[in-house]
């Protein structure tokens, strides 16, 4: 086997780790809302600034995979043997290739990740108890650590969960988080409290 070849599986191991952390700030948020984990939704949002470096070497790291294996390969080896005429499969260009796609999901993972979340329940018509008029109030929260649309859906997913919240808007874009909730059934520290607990913090509230 010749010393190229014997260097793929480094390779794809690197990209493949380089892709994920790329990609951990928002694939967090959706593996804490289905094992419910709430507070771990943050825990990697840390690496959003490196991602466009982490995106970069990956893309270096199984280029340079590629052109190892792509590249014209000697009739024999450094020894004067036959070269293996036949790879494994984990030294295959099949093998590279579904790596690299794996690669590829999951550094766009960011771009459709949001829609893997399962659909927030329709808000119903609140209803008085006891005669009880609501006492509707809008509260704007900024939001710090949110770093994708999947953050957003997480944080809506969860307060929109709350009794007598009647509409939940997040931007992740603008890091804000605007809910109308009747504050005799979810009083706004309980709210507060919901979207801390996804593990983004309020940083002021309007």
């Amino acid at each position: 086997m010749n010393a190229p070849t014997s260097t793929s599986k480094p390779l794809l191991g690197a990209g493949l780790l380089t892709a994920l952390a790329a990609s951990l700030c928002c694939i967090t948020p959706l593996l804490a809302l289905v094992g419910g984990l709430g507070a771990s939704a943050s825990a990697f949002s840390w690496l959003e600034p490196f991602r466009p470096y982490l995106m970069a070497l990956t893309v270096g790291v199984l280029g340079f995979a590629w052109y190892q294996k792509l590249k014209p390969a000697p009739a024999t080896d450094d020894c004067g043997c036959a070269a293996d005429a036949k790879p494994a499969f984990t030294q295959s260009r099949l093998f590279l290739g579904m790596v690299t796609g794996l690669a590829v999901l999951l550094l766009a993972f960011p771009y459709y990740g949001a829609r893997l979340y399962p659909a927030s329940p329709t808000a119903a018509p609140v209803l008085a108890a006891n005669g009880a008029t609501p006492v509707w109030q809008t509260a704007t929260y900024r939001i710090a650590g949110m770093t994708c649309e999947a953050c957003a859906q997480h944080v809506e997913h969860t307060v929109q969960q709350l009794p007598g919240v009647q509409a939940v808007t997040v931007s992740y874009a603008q890091g804000t988080a605007q809910v109308r909730f009747d504050a005799q059934k979810s009083p706004a520290t309980q709210v507060e409290k919901a979207i801390n607990g996804t593990g983004y913090q309020i940083i002021t509230r309007n």
